[in-house]
C-alpha cells in the first residue's frame, strides 16, 4: 500500500526559448488520476484512466503543462497535471522534448497517452485557448472551464473548437467541464466538443455546453464515418443552434442530459448514425431529434424522454424531424452497465452536478447526487454546493414575512413562504431579489431554494445575503440546498444574478440547522 505524500520537491521540467528554467511543484505517485471513474464508451477498449499511477505536477501557466509532457520519460509516461488559475495565449508557449509535440497557440495533447488533466483550488480556465487531442489515447479531462475559443478574429486557436479531436484518437473521458463560447460562427466560434478522422470510444459526462451556434460533431463530413462509440450523459446543452450532437455514422449512447433553448436543430443523426436515446429533458426548443440538412438517413433508438415546448418542422427531402411522438427506428445494443434517472428529475440532477467547479458531484442513478469519492480537492474552496436531500428541521419561513425587488405579473412575495409548490414568485425580468424577514433576529444555517415545476434549472447564478448588513453568506450557479455559516439576521435575500428563461421560486425554505 502507498503512503501518504509528505512532502514535495520542485523540479524544473523545461526551458523557454530563453533558456529560463520552469519550475512546477511534483508529487510522488498517486493511485488515482482522477476523481471517481470513467463512464460510458470510454470504459470499453481496454478502459480510461489517464495519468493514473503517474507522476502529479501542478500547473499555473499552458507552458507548464506543456512542459510537464514534454519533461517524461516517455510519450506513455503516465502523468496527472492539476491545473489551476487562467491559461491564455499570454502564459503558452511551445515547449519541445522527445515526449511531446506542443504549439504556441493550443493547448496540445499530441502523439502521447496516459495523461489526466484535472482542474483544482481555485478553479481551471482555459480562456480563448482550446485543447487540442490528435494520435493520442487514455486521455481524461476533468473540471476545466474552456471558454470563447475562435477560429477568426484574434486571438485565434484551435479551429475555433473548446476541445477537439481528431486523427486516430482512443479512450477519452471529459467530466464535469464548462464549454462555452459568445455567440456563433459569425462571431468567430466553432464547435464546442468536436470528434473527427477516426475518433473512438469517448465520453462526455456531466458537463455545461452552451451560447454557442453548434455544440458538437462526430465526424466531419458525409465521408468521415470512422468515429464510432461516444456516450453523453448528465450534461447541459444550452443556448445553442444546432449539433447536440452531429452524429455521422457510428454509434451513440445519449441519456440523462437537459437540453434548453436549442433553436434550430439537436441530435442530428445522419448518414448511417445511430443514436440511443434514453431519458433526456427537452424544453423550449425546436427539432430535437432527426436527420437534418441531408438526405442521409440516421437512425435512432427513443425510450423516457420528456419533450417540454418543443416544436418540430414539417419533412421534406433533406429534413427528416422525428417528431412529433417520437419513434424508434434502430435498435441498439449498449456493452456497458448504467442506471437512468427518470426525465422527470434530470433537469434538477443535471443542474446540481453538471459543470467544472461543483465538486464534481454524481447522480447515484435514483434521482439524487452523491459525492465524490476519491481525488484531490477540484474547484473553489469556500463556495457552497447546494445539495438535493431536505433540510432537518422547521421551516422558519412559514409564518415569517416576505418582500423582493420586484414581482412578475400573477406571482406574489408570500408565494415562497406558503408551502405550496404550485404557486411561485418570479422577478419581472431576469434577475432580482426574494427575502424572507421576521420580527426578531433568527439564526439560520440553511436555505432551500426550491424552483417551480417546468423551470428547474432556470436560475444560473445566485448570492445569498444577510439583507441586515449587506453580507454576501453564499455565492453559487444552482438552486437547491444552501448551506453557510450560522447567522442571526431579521432578513436574508436570495438575489438571482443570472437565469436561463424565466426563474420561478416556489418556496424559498429557511432552517436554523
Amino acid at each position: 500500500m502507498r503512503r501518504p505524500v509528505t512532502r514535495r520537491v520542485l523540479a524544473a521540467l523545461a526551458a523557454t526559448a530563453t533558456g529560463a528554467a520552469i519550475c512546477v511543484a511534483v508529487t510522488t505517485p498517486q493511485a488515482s488520476a482522477a476523481v471517481g471513474s470513467a463512464t460510458g464508451f470510454a470504459t470499453r477498449n481496454g478502459g480510461t484512466t489517464g495519468g493514473a499511477g503517474g507522476q502529479t505536477v501542478r500547473a499555473t501557466t499552458g507552458t507548464q503543462i506543456h512542459a510537464a509532457l514534454c519533461n517524461r520519460a516517455s510519450s506513455s509516461t503516465p502523468i496527472i497535471i492539476q491545473v489551476e488559475g487562467t491559461i491564455n495565449h499570454g502564459n503558452t508557449t511551445r515547449v519541445s522534448g522527445s515526449s511531446c509535440n506542443t504549439a504556441a497557440d493550443v493547448i496540445e495533447l499530441k502523439q502521447i497517452s496516459n495523461v489526466t488533466i484535472l482542474g483544482v483550488g481555485n478553479g481551471a480556465l482555459f480562456d480563448q485557448i482550446g485543447i487540442h487531442i490528435r494520435e493520442a489515447s487514455n486521455i481524461i479531462i476533468q473540471n476545466v472551464t474552456v471558454r470563447n475559443v475562435k477560429k477568426s478574429g484574434s486571438p485565434i486557436s484551435n479551429g475555433g473548437d473548446a476541445i477537439g479531436m481528431e486523427a486516430n484518437v482512443r479512450n477519452v473521458w471529459v467530466d464535469h467541464v464548462t464549454l462555452e463560447a459568445s455567440g456563433g460562427e459569425s462571431e468567430g466560434f466553432d464547435g464546442l466538443f468536436d470528434m473527427k478522422n477516426n475518433t473512438q470510444y469517448v465520453t462526455l459526462s456531466y458537463s455545461i455546453l452552451r451560447n454557442s451556434g453548434r455544440g458538437g460533431l462526430i465526424g466531419s463530413s458525409e465521408s468521415d464515418l470512422s468515429n464510432d462509440f461516444v456516450t453523453f450523459h448528465h450534461n447541459l446543452y444550452e443556448n445553442l443552434d444546432s449539433r447536440v450532437p452531429l452524429l455521422r455514422g457510428g454509434t451513440a449512447h445519449i441519456y440523462n442530459n437537459h437540453y434548453v433553448n436549442i433553436r434550430e436543430s439537436g441530435i442530428n443523426s445522419r448518414a448511417g448514425g445511430r443514436a440511443k436515446v434514453d431519458n433526456n429533458y427537452f424544453r423550449n426548443s425546436k427539432d430535437v431529434l432527426g436527420t437534418f440538412y441531408t438526405n442521409q438517413a440516421g437512425y435512432w433508438q427513443v425510450s423516457g424522454n420528456t419533450f417540454d415546448n418543443v416544436t418540430w418542422s414539417s419533412r421534406s427531402s433533406d429534413n427528416n424531424p422525428a417528431g412529433p411522438n417520437p419513434t424508434s427506428n434502430t435498435s441498439i445494443s449498449i456493452p456497458y452497465p448504467y442506471s437512468l434517472d427518470a426525465a422527470s428529475c434530470v433537469p434538477n440532477i443535471v443542474s446540481q452536478t453538471a459543470g467544472a467547479n461543483k465538486g464534481i458531484r454524481t447522480s447515484n442513478g435514483s434521482c439524487a447526487t452523491q459525492n465524490p469519492t476519491s481525488g484531490p480537492t477540484p474547484g473553489p474552496t469556500g463556495n457552497p454546493t447546494p445539495t438535493p436531500s431536505q433540510p432537518s428541521g422547521t421551516n422558519l419561513s412559514i409564518g415569517a414575512g416576505s418582500d423582493g425587488s420586484s414581482k412578475a405579473s400573477g406571482t406574489s412575495y408570500g408565494d415562497v413562504r406558503d408551502g405550496n409548490m404550485s404557486t411561485a414568485w418570479s422577478p419581472s425580468g431576469a434577475t432580482g431579489q426574494i427575502s424572507i424577514k421576521w420580527d426578531t433576529a433568527t439564526r439560520v444555517s440553511r436555505i432551500n431554494i426550491r424552483e417551480a415545476s417546468g423551470s428547474v434549472g432556470n436560475v444560473r447564478a445566485w448570492r445569498v445575503l444577510n439583507h441586515d448588513t449587506g453580507a454576501v453568506l453564499a455565492t453559487g450557479s444552482s438552486a437547491g440546498v444552501i448551506t453557510f455559516t450560522a447567522t442571526s439576521l431579521r432578513k436574508i435575500t436570495f438575489e438571482i444574478t443570472s437565469s436561463s428563461g424565466t426563474p420561478r421560486v416556489a418556496e424559498f425554505e429557511t432552517y436554523a440547522s
